[in-house]
């Protein structure tokens, strides 16, 4: 970069209004991708702030070098950063791109994620304590990981996964119909395939019973195994597989069907939980990682062990045929998901980032927008 470019950098920072820098995945065009970080930046951008991405690629390894390019070459453009902390690969991404911006003079807010990363934590301590310490702050999405993690943080921040709630309309479900709906992405730690065993325990009872799997494949092989599995017992004909959703068509799927199922096995605070909740969906769920901090029990939701068809089949039964039971768990649900409501959370995200820069983030002239 030569001098020129770097001087006129520096003197489009001073002019530019609040900017961040968004670090993790965002897919472009990619159906059924938005992650609470994308939809946390394009809200920031309604609000005013111009947000620079990092990074769409598809590639990992294109991935994580644009994330380190983008951190240094834009280091005149950007105030401050966020970065999404996975457990795995991730965090090592996560780790190296934060050794950048501590390099270009850049404070940074990490936002933990992910069911697995108190299990990844456990065995790296010193890496994880190192991370989350060299943060201006670290921000949970759920009691779970703030409980979980604060071993290696003692200023974790809750600021949970937020919804629009203008875009979900609640229906209560007091006469429930066999119409169910799975919301993830086709991976192994969501364990896809248990969903049509829990139909084959259901389908002589109610032989009209539907599900619906929406998700992206991410090529593990899940897919193929959920429909193979289908095939297997004898259900298929029972299950729909339309793929990714867009974000803005959720809600529509969600109005279509009465239960919400997730089978889990690793799981923190899921966003297609809360939307589902937001709906007034009775939910039947596994009991795994965050999810009894997201959910109460008989009250908002029925939780059941993990891989375990039959107990999740019961649930559903219990649902279908006691009316005052899916009217207490759907208005139940619906009262929870209003605390999520991005009305509230929105304005502690502008706080957060804002109170890290202090005066220099205010309001100034300048274009918002989000770059990519």
């Amino acid at each position: 970069m030569t001098e020129r470019k770097i001087t006129a950098d520096k003197a489009e920072y001073q002019t530019l209004k609040p900017t961040a820098l968004f670090v993790g995945n965002f897919p472009a065009n990619v159906v059924g991708a938005s992650s609470p970080s994308q939809i946390l930046a394009d809200d920031l951008v309604t609000r005013g702030w111009c947000v620079f991405f990092a990074s769409d690629r598809i590639t990992r390894p294109g991935r994580l070098l644009e994330m380190m390019a983008k951190a240094w070459r834009l280091r005149y453009r950007y105030r401050v950063a966020h970065v999404d902390v996975f457990s795995g690969r991730a965090f090592i991404w996560a780790s190296l791109v934060c050794w950048v911006l501590r390099r270009a003079g850049k404070p940074y807010v990490l936002t933990l994620h992910g069911g697995n990363l108190p299990v990844f934590a456990k065995r790296r301590p010193g890496q994880v304590r190192r991370l989350l310490r060299s943060a201006a702050a670290v921000t949970v999405p759920s009691r779970y990981l703030q409980e979980q993690m604060k071993a290696y943080s003692n200023e974790l921040q809750l600021l949970p996964n937020a919804l629009d709630l203008r875009q979900y309309r609640f229906r209560v479900r007091s006469e429930v119909q066999p119409r169910l709906i799975w919301l993830r992405a086709f991976h192994g730690i969501y364990n896809p395939s248990l969903a049509p065993r829990v139909i084959a325990e259901l389908v002589r009872e109610y032989p009209d019973i539907r599900l619906t799997m929406a998700g992206r494949d991410k090529k593990d092989g899940s897919y193929q195994a959920t429909r193979e599995k289908a095939m297997e017992l004898g259900v298929a004909g029972h299950l729909e597989f339309p793929g990714g959703i867009a974000k803005g068509e959720v809600p529509q799927w969600l109005d279509r069907h009465d239960i919400f199922l997730n089978t889990t096995n690793i799981d923190n605070t899921p966003v297609s939980v809360m939307e589902a909740m937001a709906c007034g969906l009775c939910v039947v769920s596994t009991d795994v990682g965050g999810l009894p901090y997201l959910l109460d029990d008989e009250k908002d939701a029925l939780l059941v062990p993990p891989d375990d068809a039959a107990a999740m089949a019961q649930a559903i039964r219990r649902v279908l045929s006691d009316r005052g039971l899916a009217e207490r768990l759907s208005r139940n649900a619906h009262t929870k998901a209003r605390q999520f409501d991005w009305a509230a959370i929105l304005p502690r995200w502008e706080s957060l980032f804002r109170s890290i820069e202090g005066d220099s983030l205010q309001p100034m002239s300048g274009t918002a927008g989000a770059v990519r």
